[in-house]
């Protein structure tokens, strides 16, 4: 079963906790609000992914909060985004230094929001690094934890989907006939018909989603990842 990224945001406003909220379970994410960083210290941080935390709050500030997460071992890699009305470069220092991933001024739109949600979520996924990630946007394939993810949230493939897209995502813009997939991807005693190759070409257009689209078919030579 594909994990859920649960995030929490924080902040002393509940209408702007209430928007943010909605706007991220529109995406798929499980949100918890809180509207202090008390509130946040009675919580179970390892339960999140993400923090989302407002600067100006009571009597403990968001950098301040951020620097308390930094200090428990158990979430001191779980990445935070800073939102504040503040500008002043020393700020922005003051709250990097504290170990906050990213931050947004206010006032800022939802949808910039998300992206950056997704961005932070993306870059903290653990996975190899070299030639073994392969990615298109949101979508990133781990050959060494033999994992694929869209905007950080893991897509379950079969073990030939996942070597379909992995070969064809790693030669974009390449046609591959369905002879060349069948040697790359199942071994040469497997006696395997060309239909077989549709069908989970198929398969995997739908579990990746909007980046199906970029699987491209050509009549009469195979198939391809768009450049």
């Amino acid at each position: 079963m594909t994990e859920t990224k649960k995030i929490l945001v924080v902040d002393d406003e509940d209408t702007i906790c209430e928007v943010i909220k909605l706007n991220l379970e529109l995406e798929g994410f499980q949100v918890d609000t809180a509207n202090s960083a008390e509130e946040v210290l009675r919580k179970n941080l390892t339960d999140y992914r993400l923090f989302i935390l407002d600067v100006m709050m009571g009597e403990m500030s968001g950098f301040e909060l951020a620097s308390h997460i930094r200090g428990d071992e158990r979430v001191r890699n779980v990445p935070i985004i800073i939102c504040t009305a503040k500008d002043r470069e020393e700020d922005l220092v003051d709250g990097f230094n504290r170990g906050i991933d990213d931050y947004i001024r206010k006032p800022f739109s939802m949808r910039e929001l998300v992206l950056r949600v997704k961005s932070v979520l993306r870059r903290s996924e653990p996975s190899s690094t070299g030639d073994d990630v392969v990615s298109c946007g949101d979508l990133m394939l781990d050959a060494g934890r033999k994992q694929c993810h869209i905007a950080g949230e893991e897509v379950q493939l079969t073990k030939k989907e996942f070597e379909i897209l992995r070969l064809l995502l790693s030669n974009r813009g390449k046609i591959f006939s369905r002879e060349e997939i069948l040697d790359s991807v199942w071994d040469d005693d497997v006696l395997v018909i060309d239909r077989t190759i549709d069908v989970n070409i198929t398969r995997l257009r739908k579990k990746i989603g909007i980046y199906g689209n970029e699987i491209i078919t050509k009549q009469g030579y195979g198939y391809g990842f768009k450049e």
